[in-house]
């Protein structure tokens, strides 16, 4: 498929080439007269061309299909085919020649067997041939030069002359109407040279036709024209650079704040009430028994070591595990229990009369505990009995106080704590020495 797209498609090109190459040939019809070659147009916007290179010289004969110059656009250079047998009987413009306007006579050809020298030459090739002798390719180059490089020149103004001078149609440059001017010409029989054209460099548009004719107000082509060649240069002149923006204040640093001092934690105070009439007596067994004093403060020290052991798991954050199974409806095994570090503070309740026991550091003998397992007596706090007034030392005999200062988090824990610790002073006082 694609293939055969190309195949018409080159074909068609060339027969579109063919085509206008032949109206670029053939001024009239066929006679013994020489015929005129003009510059081709090798595109529909094409206007100007050059002439990169003559393939044949003055009296050679070609054949249809052999390429007689190459044309150089400002896109391409392209070959120029002979649509049929000839000789090239004469060379207008030279190799080399730049800007030749689209129509202008380049070459006269002939057809084979034409005697050249007894051959009638068109009309205005004696001008041309003239004009050919004066102008070398040098100075003919060197002409396009200057007028590549020669500012343009200043247009008169649009509005004071609607239809200038610059718009008006050249015979010496054959401008070609679009086909729209060309139906409107052949239908109404009227000669282009006749109509001033609006148009750049003075083209024949279809407007100049209409007002021509009285359809269209004649006025109308000439004011477009004004209105294009105005506004197709964009005038600056009257821009000024807008003025910079004020630079913003500089915004004043934040205040600092204050750093926050975290508040200090909720504090509980537990009280439970103990007895040590329990402790007296196995202090007073193994007196007699043994021989052997152990202090008050030994008991206290294994209570309290003993009830820190093995607490309830304190309160605190969900962890992540406990969270991911709470997300998926897993039940979380529980908290295991964990050791405290809790130390009561013991006062004794006010009572008259009775030996009070206080704390201080230890004179008596060694502890039993110490000496059955071998291990070095323990430097601890020892009970000292001294007489004291209503409301100093430990009550021995009487009714004392534990209390105990805990984080609020914390109090659960705490109430086991004492509970043991109560339990084990005065229930089971024997199995603290054992």
């Amino acid at each position: 498929m694609a293939s055969s797209i190309q195949r018409f498609s080159a074909l068609a090109g060339s027969q579109l080439r063919r085509q206008t190459l032949t109206r670029g040939f053939r001024t009239a019809s066929a006679t013994n007269a020489a015929q005129a070659m003009t510059m081709p147009a090798m595109s529909p916007t094409m206007t100007e061309g050059g002439i990169a290179a003559w393939k044949f010289k003055e009296g050679e004969s070609f054949s249809a299909g052999d390429v007689l110059l190459e044309v150089e656009t400002d896109k391409a250079q392209i070959d120029v085919e002979a649509p049929e047998d000839g000789v090239l009987a004469k060379i207008i413009v030279p190799e080399g020649a730049k800007g030749v306007a689209v129509g202008t006579r380049i070459a006269v050809l002939a057809e084979q067997g034409d005697d050249l020298a007894t051959l009638e030459m068109p009309a205005e090739d004696a001008k041309l041939e003239a004009k050919k002798e004066e102008i070398t390719p040098e100075q003919s180059t060197k002409q396009q030069h200057t007028a590549q490089t020669k500012p343009p020149t200043v247009e008169a103004s649009a509005e004071s002359t609607p239809a200038a001078s610059h718009n008006h149609p050249d015979p010496k440059r054959p401008q070609h109407p679009s086909p729209s001017v060309m139906n409107l010409l052949k239908t109404h029989k009227l000669e282009a040279s006749q109509i001033a054209g609006t148009g750049p460099k003075g083209r024949l548009l279809k407007g100049d036709i209409l007002a021509h004719l009285g359809r269209i107000n004649k006025a109308a082509p000439g004011e477009l024209s004004a209105r294009l060649t105005k506004y197709s240069k964009l005038d600056l002149s009257n821009i000024k650079p807008a003025a910079p923006k004020p630079k913003p204040a500089a915004a004043a640093p934040p205040p600092e704040k204050e750093a926050v001092k975290p508040a200090p934690p909720k504090e509980s105070e537990l009280a439970m009430p103990v007895n040590f009439a329990s402790v007296s007596r196995v202090q007073e067994k193994l007196q007699n028994t043994l021989g052997v004093r152990v202090p008050l403060s030994t008991f206290i020290n294994k209570a309290t070591a003993a009830a820190n052991a093995a607490l309830p798991p304190a309160k605190s954050a969900p962890t992540q595990d406990e969270l991911f199974n709470d997300l998926l409806g897993l039940p979380n095994s529980p908290r295991k229990a964990s050791r405290g570090n809790f130390t009561p503070t013991i006062t004794p309740l006010p009572r008259k009369g009775v030996q009070a026991v206080e704390f201080g550091p230890s004179t008596e003998q060694p502890d039993i505990f110490d000496v059955l397992i071998g291990a070095a007596p323990t430097r601890g706090v020892a009970a000292r009995t001294k007489p004291k007034g209503p409301q100093e030392g430990i009550l021995a005999g009487g009714e004392n106080l534990l209390t105990l200062k805990v984080p609020a988090d914390e109090e659960e824990r705490a109430r086991v704590f004492l509970g043991r610790v109560k339990g084990l002073l005065e229930e089971r006082a024997g199995e603290l020495v054992l």
